[in-house]
């Protein structure tokens, strides 16, 4: 996702900061494994790599954290558990200096559960029968299922259907592995290697690298 990266931080700030909270319940060394990618990725991207180690909601709420947000190019929510990362960040300061950076300019992207936390409710992938869990609701029209070939690939049909029932205003879309949506917060543009498809009415409408879209839909 290199190019992904670069033309989100393109104008902006060298400085990227990553946050692995989703990975802190598989312990420190999970932790460790998801702040070696981003060093890696933004020695790639030509950036300052800035990891924010936060393991629960006392550390998220602590306002020296949340004070590493500032001058941000680009902050990153990398993968694990969606559902732990969004109880985690939401309502406390560091989230709240996520946004206000957000609304300011700074781009803000996520991974795998990174990009689901963002949605207003998080689908359980593992067990999609299952209700889920509230997401941090920034994008509150949309619900992402990511890794969407692998998911399929691996799900009998049966399992699938939970994901292609209509939920009333708002949009689930599945996400191709090395793809991502640019944008927002209403108008996504396609970028990747593969696809993004649009789940619904028992329906999969797949929209190709190059795509623009405007969520929610009509």
């Amino acid at each position: 996702m290199l190019d992904v990266d670069r033309a989100l931080l393109d104008g902006r700030p060298p400085r990227y900061v990553q946050i692995p909270t989703a990975a802190a319940p598989e312990g420190e060394r999970r932790l460790g494994y998801w702040i070696g990618l981003g060093r890696r990725h933004a020695e790639a991207l030509g950036v300052t790599p800035v990891p924010l180690v936060v393991r629960d909601r006392a550390e998220a709420d602590d306002p020296a954290v949340a004070a590493q947000v500032e001058g941000a190019g680009l902050v990153y929510l990398s993968g694990g558990d969606p559902g732990f990362l969004a109880d985690t960040l939401r309502g406390t300061a560091l989230w709240a200096a996520i946004v206000d950076a957000w609304r300011a300019g700074v781009a803000l992207a996520g991974c795998s559960a990174g990009a689901m936390a963002m949605a207003a409710w998080v689908p359980d992938v593992r067990h999609p029968t299952r209700p889920g869990t509230q997401g941090l609701g920034l994008l509150p029209q949309l619900r992402v299922i990511p890794h969407f070939d692998r998911v399929l690939g691996r799900m009998p049909d049966l399992l699938v259907r939970a994901f292609l029932r209509p939920i009333e205003g708002v949009t689930t879309i599945g996400v191709d592995e090395d793809t991502a949506l640019v944008g927002g917060p209403e108008r996504f543009t396609v970028r990747g290697r593969q696809s993004a498809w649009l789940l619904g009415n028992g329906k999969r409408q797949e929209l190709a690298t190059g795509t623009t879209v405007d969520f929610p839909l009509p």
